[in-house]
């Protein structure tokens, strides 16, 4: 990691003073032999590392729009629905900048290289990866343009539509399995998979399962054959196949990557303030006996002398005992909904008063460490999507829909356990959930999209995208207004809206986007590919 941030500083030096996103390629500074591997590991690193995407998209915006988590006082612009133009920008304004301007570039100086074809894949691949992210926030979006670069006197490129998007995105990854095929370089500074190639290729096979998922109410004999091309070319098939960062333990500021951003993200300012887990998925975990709540979901006690975020003391079972388990309404900041203190006995300690915001749980100390990893793609997401194609577009994918079910859930229980001083779930506890949630008939493509819900949790942007694409699970309206916030929008948006910046830099392609939408910039219009 101290040889990533060397470079990553030294690679960003020549663009720190760039103010739109449209000059990208045209630097006279720019070296003429940097090592693309680099660049790629810069995307990689920075994809989940950044605290700026990770806070204002993810802690911010989508975690709490899918109601994984509510109570912080600046939740209210994703749980309540109220517009902040900064914060739906930041997504567009980074990424173009830094992210899209590195994986672009790497992918062009290692194109048509015999010497770096499998290099070369990895950045078609993670390019779809960066890209993808993007356009399922935004919808229309600048695409082929960015792609091929960008010169002084192309300032305004223009916003493509998701629809040819997604079709290049499928070729890009048939042109990157192609690469790996043949292919013999070894790819270093590989952030996901250390240059694992036999890795790399399950990775590009889920991820263009994702994708194809996507698009199966929009293009439905497109997303069957793209979902067979994944499945015959091999994706992810246990837990030792998935793509995840594997952070360092460090608190990141706004310019340093190496650490897990959504943890920095939750750390600043202190103990977690008003941040807790929302009730929605607490009364899930409940209702169906999920052993995921030990793990994911605790109360601390943060009042004894010299108290840090690893030596917080854990009262969740003290807590339970006495008033059961549960966070914060989706409808509510952590101080509604108030909670009698009550007492309760820590040893060594003695009695203890615990307030309201201690008896709404927690993230778990483990998924907030700083070197928490973050699951890119996981195989239990991998089963679970396999699981929805064969109900929603008859596939027949190699297993019944109960086992892919089934394997998702072990999966998904049981990569909880890289999580650093995470508590293992048992086979037997893992058993006896599956036993007691079978696959209701009628009802299956809601049981396997809300465990994809529980899956995402800490990744908004994937749980926002599948809760849009599946309708699943049914969320209840964060809509409120008091003195304290005032929405926007009576139900969840379909899509964040354009950077400002783009109407008054960019103004005829923004309007021509915008009229494919109908007229309007509007976060409750749909992306092509989200359909009723």
């Amino acid at each position: 990691m101290k040889y990533f941030k060397l470079y990553f500083f030294l690679f960003l030096l020549p663009f720190l003073s760039c103010n739109k996103f449209g000059n990208m390629n045209t630097d006279p500074t720019k070296s003429s032999n940097l090592d693309p591997s680099i660049e790629v590991a810069y995307a990689e690193q920075k994809y989940s590392g950044s605290t700026n995407i990770q806070e204002r998209l993810g802690l911010i915006l989508t975690e709490p729009m899918v109601q994984h988590i509510a109570g912080g006082y600046a939740n209210q612009y994703g749980q309540f629905y109220q517009r902040n133009q900064s914060y739906m920008s930041a997504l567009w304004e980074d990424n173009y900048a830094m992210d899209v301007k590195n994986i672009v570039d790497a992918e062009l100086r290692s194109r048509n290289n015999d010497e770096q074809k499998n290099l070369n894949a990895v950045a078609r691949v993670v390019k779809v990866y960066v890209f993808d992210r993007i356009t399922d926030m935004y919808g229309d979006i600048p695409y082929f343009n960015a792609s091929t670069g960008f010169t002084e006197t192309d300032l305004s490129p223009a916003f493509d539509k998701q629809e040819d998007i997604y079709n290049d995105f499928f070729k890009q990854l048939d042109t990157a399995m192609n690469l790996f095929t043949t292919g013999n370089d070894r790819v270093n500074n590989d952030v996901f998979y250390n240059g694992d190639i036999s890795k790399w290729k399950k990775f590009t096979s889920s991820l263009r399962l994702r994708l194809a998922l996507r698009i199966a109410k929009r293009s439905p004999d497109q997303a069957k054959k793209e979902i067979m091309q994944a499945f015959t070319d091999g994706v992810m098939q246990s837990n030792d196949d998935i793509c995840m960062t594997r952070h360092d333990d460090n608190l990141n500021d706004y310019a340093t990557y190496t650490g897990n951003g959504m943890s920095s993200a939750l750390r600043q300012g202190g103990f977690p303030g008003g941040f807790r887990v929302c009730n929605s998925l607490i009364q899930q975990f409940v209702n169906t006996n999920d052993p995921r709540l030990n793990v994911m979901a605790r109360n601390y006690w943060d009042d004894q002398p010299g108290a840090t975020w690893e030596n917080r003391i854990d009262i969740t079972d003290q807590v339970r005992a006495q008033v059961g388990s549960f966070g914060v309404n989706a409808t509510d900041f952590i101080w509604d909904d108030w909670k009698n203190t009550i007492t309760i006995q820590i040893p060594n300690i003695g009695p203890v008063d615990v307030g309201n915001n201690l008896l709404k749980l927690q993230i778990s100390k483990p998924l907030m460490a700083n070197d928490a990893p973050f699951f890119h793609l996981t195989y239990a997401e991998t089963e679970f999507m396999l699981a929805d194609a064969t109900v929603r577009l008859g596939l027949s994918l190699g297993a019944t829909t109960e086992d892919l079910y089934k394997n998702g859930i072990a999966a998904a229980m049981k990569q909880l356990s890289y999580y650093p001083g995470s508590t293992p779930i048992s086979d037997a506890a893992i058993d006896q959930f599956i036993s007691d949630n079978p696959l209701q008939p009628g009802k299956e493509l809601e049981q396997i999209n809300t465990q994809l819900w529980i899956n995402y949790f800490l990744n908004g942007a994937q749980a926002y995208a599948n809760v849009r694409r599946s309708g699943f699970p049914k969320l209840s309206s964060g809509y409120r207004v008091d003195g304290y916030s005032d929405p926007d929008s009576k139900v969840m948006p379909r899509r964040i809206e354009y950077p400002l910046s783009e109407k008054n830099l960019n103004k005829a392609n923004f309007d021509e986007a915008v009229q494919r939408m109908g007229g309007k910039d509007d976060w409750n219009n749909r992306v092509w590919w989200d359909m009723q």
